[in-house]
């Protein structure tokens, strides 16, 4: 079976058995929501990891995305409708209503992520669309312009601090990436000569094209609806969250002699390369890759490449954060042991290399001072440069 055909069976599977479960009172939600739970956790144990091919980009992976995107955009006003309506009974709502809620997390969220990404506008503006109607438009802005360029410092909200439990973290990277992501559209708009208040701040799409949604949600399905709708929107940003999370926890970028920050590396992410959910995720749990080449698609990520690797799939690692005394024992060590060899393989340079957080044990984080991690390298600048390009440029 071809690559692609992989992704597309993974990932269009459930949106079809969703689309069946609005219309018929079948335990159609229910296999949905089997599909991306059990069966994920069985087949990541059976399957090997998608294979890498940096040269085997298919015009259908971006296809795919599109139709993915414009699938999650049909699934929303026809799952409010069926769970505000009377077709369903309880329990094959509630199936409904978690399984597209999984969906949008690890389906929806992470084909968003690369339609950001993608040069062609079209494209992006896709993405962009898909996270607005969830209620997360700003990540389209805090991702590019803030998290790729500044992860693993404490400029990035998204970066969790070393021994940060899931619920101290998620309020404080919401509301931290909402408000960086806004400094730096406006930071853009100055430097283009715009006020902050210009019609270009996409922030205006982000925010209004929320308040749309809501109004659309009791337009549809009434107050149920509304409800139902907030429902899926807290839960795709519980996903999301949680999703950054994992993949960043404890990983840190260390000082560099002359007080830089060091560049961007393999080692600042962690990885969960497994035969099923890498496929229904479009490959984001390569997320070193990713961070290095941001402008690749999901099909060309290497996913044999020696990098920090989770001791079980995204989806499991992310019900382990939700339990924080579960996931510090299971993660602090690793952490601390990737970042010890970090700092092993910097001392080689002339000066000392100092921890962002020098004075951290894994159960006691503290916020250290601000530092520019912007670097002088080539490379780096090279890579600033492709992730915060406005699509199109």
């Amino acid at each position: 079976m071809p690559v692609i055909a992989r992704y597309a069976v993974a990932t269009l599977t459930p949106l079809l058995l969703l689309i069946l479960g609005s219309f018929f009172a079948a335990p159609f939600g229910l296999a949905a929501l089997v599909w991306l739970t059990l069966l994920a956790a069985f087949l990541d144990q059976v399957l090997a990891p998608p294979p890498y091919d940096p040269d085997g980009h298919e015009p259908w992976s971006d296809r795919l995305s599109a139709v993915l995107a414009i699938g999650h955009l049909a699934l929303i006003p026809l799952v409010l409708t069926a769970l505000a309506g009377s077709t369903l009974d309880f329990g094959q709502k509630c199936a409904l209503l978690l399984a597209t809620a999984s969906f949008f997390g690890q389906v929806s969220h992470p084909n968003a992520h690369e339609l950001i990404h993608r040069r062609k506008r079209w494209l992006a503006s896709l993405g962009a669309l898909v996270y607005t109607t969830v209620l997360f438009g700003h990540h389209v802005s805090a991702h590019r312009l803030v998290h790729h360029r500044y992860v693993g410092t404490d400029q990035d909200p998204n970066t969790p601090l070393p021994g940060e439990g899931f619920w101290e973290y998620a309020p404080r990277a919401w509301t931290g990436s909402f408000e960086a992501g806004l400094a730096q559209e406006i930071d853009r708009l100055d430097r283009k000569g715009k006020p902050a208040r210009s019609v270009r701040n996409p922030y205006y799409l982000w925010v209004g094209g929320g308040i749309v949604m809501l109004f659309l949600a009791i337009d549809l399905a009434g107050i149920l609806g509304f409800l139902a709708f907030l429902a899926l929107a807290v839960l795709t940003h519980l996903q999301i969250l949680l999703s950054d999370y994992i993949q960043h926890y404890g990983l840190q970028r260390l000082e560099l002699p002359g007080g830089r920050i060091e560049p961007v590396a393999a080692h600042h992410s962690w990885n969960a390369p497994k035969g099923f959910s890498s496929y229904l995720m479009m490959n984001a749990p390569s997320h070193s890759e990713h961070h290095m080449h941001p402008d690749r698609h999901y099909d060309q990520l290497d996913t044999t490449a020696r990098v920090p690797t989770l001791p079980y799939s995204v989806p499991i690692m992310a019900a382990l954060a939700t339990i924080p005394p579960v996931w510090h024992r299971v993660m602090d060590r690793r952490a601390m042991k990737v970042m010890e060899q970090a700092e092993k393989r910097l001392r080689q340079t002339p000066a000392p290399i100092r921890p962002r957080h020098p004075d951290v044990t894994p159960r006691k984080a503290q916020t250290a001072p601000s530092r520019n991690p912007v670097t002088e390298e080539d490379e780096v600048d090279a890579l600033i440069a492709r992730v915060t390009a406005e699509p199109g440029e």
